[in-house]
């Protein structure tokens, strides 16, 4: 039988997986419009970003309120170093989507590709924080 905990953990890990996929693939149609120039690349990116961020913001509010309930548990540091990390995700990523609903060539560039780096970077620094089962109790040992 599955506790409340089980399926919170689940969905949470369901939530999170969309920005991890979705602001990797916005990275590689990034990468590929940059190799071909085929306009269709930069909108396949806009909507993997635009998408990456209703998940993400999705996950940024789950993981407040678990920051909240864990102010008073030894946890508190690593919950705070994951929210930090999904709201600097979330805003890169919204920035990113700003830059990318630009027209033509100027709506991905060096500075496209590099949003869409980082907040691929922090999606999965932001997996690995939640997924390592890292605890402060680990370290007491």
């Amino acid at each position: 039988m599955h506790t409340g905990r089980t399926i919170a953990t689940t969905i949470h890990g369901i939530l999170l997986a969309f920005p991890v996929a979705l602001f990797t693939s916005g990275l590689a149609s990034d990468i590929t419009y940059l190799r071909t120039a085929e306009i269709q690349w930069t909108n396949f990116s806009a909507w993997l970003i635009a998408g990456a961020l209703v998940f993400g913001g999705a996950v940024l509010a789950w993981s407040l309120v678990s920051l909240v309930l864990a102010l008073r548990s030894p946890a508190r540091l690593r919950h705070l170093i994951y929210t930090v990390v999904l709201a600097v995700m979330w805003v890169l990523g919204f920035i990113n989507a700003f830059k990318h609903s630009q027209d033509g060539w100027s709506s991905v560039g060096a500075f496209g590709v590099a949003l869409s780096l980082l907040c691929t970077l922090l999606a999965l620094i932001a997996a690995a924080i939640a997924y390592s089962g890292f605890t402060n109790r680990e370290i007491a040992r």
